[in-house]
């Protein structure tokens, strides 16, 4: 009996080994943020409130603005993953642009909290905060790091655009949506 022995064409396994650098420079810089924020004697006052009526104000709606343009985000990955079927090339520039402005919008808030409030564990949801800002620098890091690499599994993108999204999501609710729900909706 002679068999066949035709070797089939499987995919072979993408190494994970280009990923590495990007989650542990991602995993350092969330730490590092916690550590700064744990350690660091909150002043109280950091980034002037131009134009707002005070620093939670500004930060609610900057974090609002950033909020919004991540679903922008969301919707344009969509589009660029086949996810949504419509011609448009001008997907990946939107997707470009409204990740950088949402990036920068994130920066004075940032500063705030780090700076002036430090990161915070005594009380449920500003813990949970603290930790979701801390985690958002990170995964946000290792996506921005990941993006020129070539190799990476297929999934790789998505999974860290969907993180970096859902951290984002989660310090809308825990600041901003709080803020309008039990301070109002103030300038």
């Amino acid at each position: 009996m002679h068999e066949n022995t035709q070797v089939s064409r499987l995919p072979q396994p993408q190494s994970l080994a280009p990923l590495l650098v990007p989650l542990v420079v991602g995993g350092l810089v969330a730490v590092a943020l916690g550590v700064y924020g744990r350690l660091h004697t909150p002043t109280g006052y950091a980034v002037g409130p131009a134009g707002f009526s005070g620093p939670l104000a500004m930060k609610a709606w900057l974090t609002t603005g950033a909020f919004l343009l991540v679903l922008v985000q969301l919707f344009s990955a969509l589009v660029m993953w086949g996810r949504i079927k419509m011609d448009a090339p001008w997907a990946p520039a939107l997707h470009r642009w409204s990740g950088r402005l949402a990036f920068v919008l994130t920066i004075p808030v940032a500063f705030h909290c780090l700076y002036a409030l430090g990161a915070q564990f005594d009380v449920p949801r500003v813990m949970i905060h603290s930790l979701l800002g801390c985690f958002f620098y990170g995964v946000f890091t290792a996506k921005m790091l990941a993006l020129p690499k070539r190799g990476l599994p297929g999934w790789t993108l998505p999974v860290l655009g969907g993180l970096t999204f859902t951290a984002l999501t989660g310090l809308w609710l825990t600041s901003s949506f709080w803020f309008f729900t039990t301070i109002g909706i103030k300038f």
